[in-house]
């Protein structure tokens, strides 16, 4: 659970961030709490994120996907995007996140797609839906992202870069 399989990328943004040397998978991956939560993200473009998360290991006392896991995969998917959007210039800071919950699920695995609602300059901000095996919808989500520019002491701390 939590291996990162190929994501696909639009070419030009492959280019781009190939060319400072980052490691594009490892930017733009489901992090260390993504990760944990066997987060995997499939399609990953400014306009779409796709991405899918387990329920088993994700669940609440009750049996059902937890709430807060449901979370986890809006706002990896939604920061995602955001990221994207951005560029390698700048960073995607998560600032809003809204969760509905609609139905709960047991078993399987669920799947989010984030599709942008705006994105301007300095914001960016994401609707994810999250369906579960029978493309049922589980949560629905909105996520705002503050996107600001890389400083030099964030080096260290970006995957995929040089610090």
């Amino acid at each position: 659970m939590g291996e990162q399989t190929t994501v696909k990328f639009p070419q030009e943004v492959v280019d781009e961030y190939a060319a400072l040397g980052v490691d594009l998978p490892a930017l733009f991956s489901a992090g260390t709490l993504g990760n944990r939560m066997g987060v995997r993200i499939v399609e990953a473009s400014a306009e779409r994120v796709v991405g899918t998360m387990p329920v088993e290991g994700n669940t609440q006392p009750y049996g059902l996907l937890h709430g807060g896991a449901s979370a986890v995969l809006a706002e990896t998917l939604g920061s995602v995007g955001s990221m994207l959007h951005g560029g390698s210039s700048r960073i995607a800071v998560g600032v809003d996140l809204n969760c509905t919950h609609h139905r709960g699920v047991r078993s399987g695995q669920v799947t989010g797609v984030a599709s942008p609602v705006h994105r301007g300059r300095s914001t960016a901000t994401y609707e994810i839906v999250i369906t579960d095996e029978q493309d049922r919808r589980v949560c629905t989500a909105r996520l705002t992202c503050l996107l600001r520019d890389v400083r030099p002491q964030d080096a260290g701390h970006v995957p995929g870069t040089a610090g």
